[in-house]
């Protein structure tokens, strides 16, 4: 920041959210550190590649498209004058580069529930509390990838573990070997003694990235990405965050007791708390963020189940039809394909979705209704482990859009449910300059 922009206490920050469908920039100006959303913009994604337990993309995909993102921000005249740029991506998404930050394997995505074995061994050496439980921790999809890649060439080592964030990161700076503690955690790192245990060093190869603080500096924006597309050449990359923290940053807790939820594809809860909580028995974790824990998990169950029986037109066709003050008692627990993460930690949970009424008014109401109850579960689960007691309810995701979802939460959650006051992902991502 320039002793000016000090001066005037005015910064201009770039925030870009790397979701599952897409990405998205904001542009925030802060004067006096109140934030401003100047610009926004967004290109899609091709979905990843799914198959049973296994979910995968082409890391190049997400350059492609930021790229055209950044094609998109020249046509904002204030470009130029951008101080800081700061990435959030899906968390648990990896891949495995070379010394040169060369991808060598595609990116095992988020919900990817392949690395059953390699979970059984982390659960064999790993304490309880730690994020790095379950076949979709970040830890179990590395010593997955390392096995293949050994079964294939085994003389071959990769030199680095790159989370999307990562990856993004070493796009726009060029450095590489470098992660926030956010993205870290699912790897295995204790971010309470804030340092990498013995024990994860025991289950993989591949040398760990050092570790940062959410919001540190990195590096400047390459200069050939500054002059291609109108960057101001000092433009500073800072570490970010996954896309859960982001929309929690977004929404606008700031107190304890105080949660926010995103009804995305998937259902992820963060509670702002004063003490972390780990139970990888229900796939709870906590991030830290300054002197305070944000507490929650993610659930495999979401908005995706909707679409993968009704089309958007179809939905909206189908929800005026509802009635909401007789429950369908059909007790669902609605899921894609095999696989839980929170509140219940199972790989191998089945999808509860029948019986199937023939009246398709019912059967997406009786998707609804699961998807509540299993909220509900997960701030069961979290008050039952010592969390706060929850005072405030915000909510994200493209689930705010669907009223039968959002009045039925109003109704079964024992606390007050509000919209986000921001909804978008890059704008909170920003926030991490000021705090």
């Amino acid at each position: 920041m320039s002793t000016l922009k000090s001066q005037q206490n005015c910064l201009k920050v770039l925030g870009i959210d790397v979701g599952t469908s897409g990405i998205r920039a904001a542009i925030v100006e802060f004067n006096q550190k109140k934030p401003c959303l100047k610009y926004s913009v967004q290109v899609d994604l091709p979905l990843p590649q799914r198959n049973g337990l296994c979910s995968q993309q082409s890391p190049l995909l997400w350059t492609d498209a930021l790229k055209t993102l950044f094609h998109k921000l020249t046509q904002h005249p204030e470009i130029h004058q951008i101080d800081q740029c700061i990435v959030d991506a899906t968390s648990s998404t990896v891949l495995l580069c070379d010394a040169n930050g060369t991808p060598i394997t595609d990116a095992i995505m988020y919900d990817d529930q392949r690395a059953i074995i390699e979970s059984e061994r982390v659960q064999q050496v790993a304490p309880k509390n730690t994020g790095a439980h379950g076949a979709s921790s970040t830890l179990s999809k590395v010593m997955w990838l390392e096995s293949r890649l050994e079964d294939a060439n085994p003389t071959h080592s990769p030199a680095h573990i790159c989370h999307q964030v990562d990856f993004i990161n070493h796009f726009l700076t060029g450095k590489i070997g470098i992660t926030d503690e956010n993205n870290a955690l699912k790897l295995g790192y204790d971010s309470q003694n804030q340092l990498w245990p013995q024990w994860v060093q025991t289950l993989i190869k591949t040398p760990l990235p050092k570790v940062v603080a959410p919001g540190t500096e990195i590096g400047q924006i390459l200069p050939g990405l500054a002059k291609i597309y109108g960057f101001n050449p000092n433009l500073k990359v800072l570490s970010g965050t996954t896309d859960s923290i982001a929309a929690f940053l977004a929404a606008g807790a700031t107190h304890v007791g105080e949660a926010v939820v995103s009804l995305g594809s998937t259902l992820a809860i963060k509670v702002l708390s004063d003490h972390a909580i780990f139970a990888g028995e229900y796939g709870i974790y906590s991030h830290k963020l300054k002197s305070k824990w944000l507490v929650g998990g993610a659930s495999n169950s979401g908005g995706a189940v909707l679409l993968n029986y009704f089309t958007v037109p179809q939905l909206e066709t189908l929800l005026p039809q509802m009635d909401i003050s007789h429950s369908t008692r059909l007790n669902y627990y609605p899921l894609t394909k095999p696989g839980e993460r929170f509140p219940i930690a199972n790989a191998n949970l089945q999808p509860r979705l029948s019986p199937r009424p023939k009246n398709d008014v019912i059967f997406c109401q009786a998707i609804i209704e699961g998807l509540v109850k299993i909220e509900a579960l997960c701030f069961e689960r979290l008050s039952e482990l010592g969390a706060p007691s929850i005072q405030q309810i915000y909510t994200c995701g493209g689930g705010v859009k669907n009223p039968v979802w959002m009045q039925l939460r109003q109704i079964h959650l024992n606390a007050p449910v509000t919209l986000a006051k921001q909804p978008d992902a890059a704008f909170g991502v920003a926030q991490l300059a000021v705090l």
